[in-house]
């Protein structure tokens, strides 16, 4: 690999004007925000990036910009899963034109695949390009879960086929994910309340949405606990979790952006029909903001 996949990740939003398109220069703004606060890879497209809101034709300009944005001073990760494996495959080889250090690729979604489509599916984007694929394991928002085994078989299958973000919630199932698959595996926590259990378990790191209201907090995580001092990764673990379950306030993913617009990074709105926060729980993410220092 030419950069070291791990660490901490930020599914990064994607700013919109009030008429819904897509605000390049703001984008380009909280690229260069987040590079600064420290953190180690930029995730566009993802779902705090409203994946399913964009066109083919949007995930692949927002990979772009923010590709070219970065300039190489961190790695870019970009989403580029689809409900088709040709999607899937168009956008992956888009990231690997445009420069993307990795991809990870979430599994289709409205459909349910079985286990051999899914490991055919992931085979065959990981057989499609040369840089890294990671598999993005949501259930909750996909319903369509990547078993351990499943994960285990492509790695073996595909050799670029080389980790995983796991947004399950469930350490048993991250584990199986480190212990089953090749050595030299990469498991990412995508639960933000979970950083610390998961570098504990073996994770290499996390994706977190937090990360674009919290970067240095949420950074302070990880570099706490590279450092051996796990009083204070747990200490910032747990200053972080408000935050994190600030999410139940709305609906996903309009917390992050309401936060972010609340601190004046020029997020924007999400796309309809999500509407941002009003009255009391508007004020109750002022709060937590408050608190963290960002207001």
């Amino acid at each position: 690999m030419a950069k070291e996949i791990r660490g901490i990740v930020v599914p990064v939003v994607t700013p919109f004007h009030a008429d819904e398109s897509i605000n390049e220069d703001a984008l380009r703004q909280i690229v260069d925000y987040l590079i600064a606060a420290g953190v180690h890879g930029l995730f566009p497209s993802g779902s705090q990036g409203e994946l399913w809101a964009l066109s083919t034709e949007e995930k692949m300009r927002v990979m772009d910009v923010v590709i070219e944005q970065a300039a190489g001073r961190v790695f870019v990760m970009p989403s580029t899963g689809a409900v088709t494996t040709r999607e899937s495959i168009a956008l992956t080889q888009h990231a690997e034109r445009a420069g993307a250090d990795a991809v990870s690729v979430i599994t289709p979604y409205f459909i349910k695949p079985s286990a051999d489509e899914l490991r055919r599916h992931f085979a065959a984007i990981a057989s499609a390009v040369s840089i890294p694929v990671l598999a993005y394991n949501n259930p909750d928002r996909t319903a369509v879960p990547i078993p351990p085994a499943v994960a285990a078989a492509v790695a073996k299958e595909a050799a670029n086929f080389c980790g995983i973000k796991d947004s399950s919630g469930d350490l048993t199932n991250t584990m199986a994910y480190i212990e089953e698959c090749p050595a030299g595996f990469r498991t990412f926590m995508g639960r933000d309340t979970m950083i610390y259990a998961g570098l504990a378990y073996g994770c290499v790191g996390a994706v977190a949405a937090t990360a674009n209201v919290a970067p240095e907090l949420v950074v302070g995580i990880y570099d706490a606990f590279q450092a051996g001092d796990h009083a204070l990764a747990l200490e910032r673990q747990r200053q972080l979790a408000p935050l994190r379950r600030a999410f139940t306030l709305g609906s996903f993913p309009v917390v992050v952006k309401d936060a972010m617009e609340l601190m004046g990074l020029p997020a924007g709105p999400c796309r309809a029909p999500i509407r941002s926060l009003e009255g009391a729980a508007r004020q109750t993410l002022v709060a937590i903001l408050r608190d963290l220092g960002k207001l």
